[in-house]
């Protein structure tokens, strides 16, 4: 019976480590093409940013600079509680910014579902499980 259970939970756990992994490199791929965009400060990047308030190439590299550190902590698990929280105030910037200029709602939905996923599939209990020194096994 106790061996039917950790078996059941072993499975358990297995899916959802895949899960948060899968859930974590969407965002990581997502958040890299978007740095990457931003720091070659490609046209449709100057474009929709001038819109948005933010003239001109410098600030699309400045803005691809932060958003490429918030990410690459957030890829390491060592790093990735203080790059989830960074990577929280750099979208909820983004959201605020939608609202502030009164764009169309759809594209505050990337930002907050690319939050949703960083904390997603039980972040906590995923990615930070990898943090923790696993203790000796008892004998």
């Amino acid at each position: 019976m106790v061996n039917e259970l950790q078996a059941a939970t072993a499975e358990g756990r297995k899916g959802k480590y895949w899960a948060g992994w899968v859930m974590s490199g969407l965002v990581i791929a997502f958040l890299l093409m978007d740095s990457v965009m931003k720091l070659l400060a490609l046209p449709v990047v100057t474009e929709t940013g001038g819109a948005l308030g933010f003239q001109g190439a410098d600030i699309a590299r400045e803005l691809g600079v932060v958003l490429l550190t918030c990410t690459v902590l957030y890829i390491f698990p060592r790093t990735a509680v203080l790059g989830a929280i960074l990577l929280t105030g750099f979208l909820g910037g983004a959201v605020a910014t939608h609202v502030r200029v009164g764009t169309h709602s759809s594209r505050m939905f990337y930002s907050a579902f690319i939050w949703a996923c960083c904390f997603g599939a039980d972040f906590y209990s995923i990615r930070l499980e990898l943090c923790q020194p696993k203790p000796p096994p008892v004998r």
